[in-house]
């Protein structure tokens, strides 16, 4: 029996990367030598086992060939005879594809010079910067490119091979990504949206034709003119990846990201005829994403948050001219009283918004401050007084309401 660390760990080790998880694989040994060790079974689809001491994964060496199209599609074969050539093969990328004996996965990686195995030229795509699939396999997953498009976005100075690409645009050609289930395609995008560049995970999806399968409602916004007063970059589809790259700059968690990603998606819809003014996008760009979020099963929260920014970023851009009677208005279509943590993070998403245009980057954002500090107003103002006092007027209901935002929109008027 042979074990060695692959994959990810060894990938990000040579980078000078902190390695966090480490995938193992086992040569030449079976289910019942592993469980005789102690190992634990866990895998369902091939043998996998957690170590009884380190609770890592443990896999048997396999090889896998494709038998139907979608995500199940594979027929696995672990066995003894399986070589760890064999077992690499079956990777997406040269870069995922090299290994290290266990003895040397616990040195530093400069003591690994002369004897990683790397039979498809790992290393030279890593100094080179380049992703590229190992062998034709690659074709047989669409995930793949998902994946690929992911690691473009983490390490933003690689390129993709030009055959890679070729394949890829085969692949949609041929219809492989249309069988993608839903749930793989959220959780690539989801990692992507937290890379360094999310930017590039959208162009490569775009180049190879993946995008206009998965996210048509994103791919028709390349070529719809903005206007430039307001948007020197002029194009959407740039608009956009530059939100998003923002995002990514200021650190912002998921919900925030997949809210910029969606909030302009009504603009693809615009008649040309009103081009390049977009009336009415947002009530358009929320009725679209509501169709995105239910095709890709995107959680509740990004959802939700995506809603009311693509429904208000607009009216928070403009809340500088707001009076404190159509602040205390939007706070309540926010539903900023209710959930203050959630309009804390439809402001970080209006700030990417803003500053995701040509020439704004390292611009102010002064609205969040003003409507944070509304807010905190508003929610200042003890209610319970109010209501009774109202009750005791014999006021009920909406009027007890109609009671309570004026005297938050008198607070907010002496705070502003």
């Amino acid at each position: 029996m042979q074990v060695f660390v692959v994959g990810g760990a060894v990938r990000d080790a040579l980078m000078g990367e902190r390695v966090n998880d480490r995938d193992w694989v086992v040569v030449g040994s079976t289910p019942e030598a592993m469980t005789a060790q102690s190992f634990v079974p866990v895998g369902k689809d091939f043998p996998v086992f957690l170590h009884p001491q380190t609770r890592e994964e443990y896999a048997l060496a396999r090889t896998e060939r494709k038998t139907a199209r979608g995500y199940k599609g594979f027929a696995v074969q672990a066995a003894p005879d399986v070589t760890l050539e064999e077992d690499l093969a079956r990777r997406d990328l040269t870069v995922n594809a090299m290994a290290v004996s266990e003895a040397l996965a616990h040195q530093p990686p400069s003591t690994w010079a002369g004897h990683i195995v790397d039979p498809y030229g790992g290393q030279q795509d890593l100094q080179s910067k380049v992703l590229r699939h190992v062998t034709l396999a690659f074709a047989e997953d669409p995930v793949r490119i998902l994946r690929l498009a992911r690691f473009a976005a983490r390490f933003a100075d690689f390129s993709v091979a030009g055959d890679t690409m070729a394949l890829m645009r085969q692949m949609v050609e041929d219809g492989e990504v249309d069988h993608l289930v839903p749930e793989r395609v959220w959780q690539e995008l989801a990692r992507g949206l937290m890379s360094a560049q999310p930017s590039r995970m959208f162009a490569v999806l775009r180049d190879c034709g993946a995008l206009k399968v998965l996210l048509p409602e994103l791919d028709r916004l390349w070529g719809v003119p903005q206007r430039p007063e307001y948007h020197p970059e002029i194009d959407t589809g740039v608009h956009m990846m530059m939100v998003m790259d923002m995002a990514a700059r200021l650190n912002m968690p998921l919900s925030v990201s997949v809210a910029c990603l969606m909030h302009d998606l009504g603009k693809g819809t615009t008649p040309t005829d009103v081009l390049p003014r977009h009336i009415g996008h947002e009530g358009r760009s929320v009725k679209l994403l509501q169709k995105v979020c239910e095709r890709l099963r995107v959680p509740t929260d990004c959802k939700e948050l995506a809603e009311v920014v693509a429904r208000e970023h607009g009216n928070i851009h403009r809340s500088a001219e707001l009076g404190p009677e159509a602040l205390m208005r939007l706070l309540d279509r926010c539903d900023a009283i209710r959930q203050p943590e959630r309009f804390a993070r439809v402001l970080q998403a209006c700030e990417c918004d803003a500053r995701g245009r040509l020439g704004f980057e390292e611009a102010a954002y002064p609205q969040a401050e003003r409507l944070l500090k509304a807010q905190q107003a508003a929610l200042s103002v003890e209610t319970a007084p109010i209501a009774e006092a109202a009750a005791a007027q014999g006021l009920k209901g909406p009027k007890i309401g109609e009671q309570i935002a004026k005297a938050r929109a008198q607070a907010l008027a002496a705070s502003l």
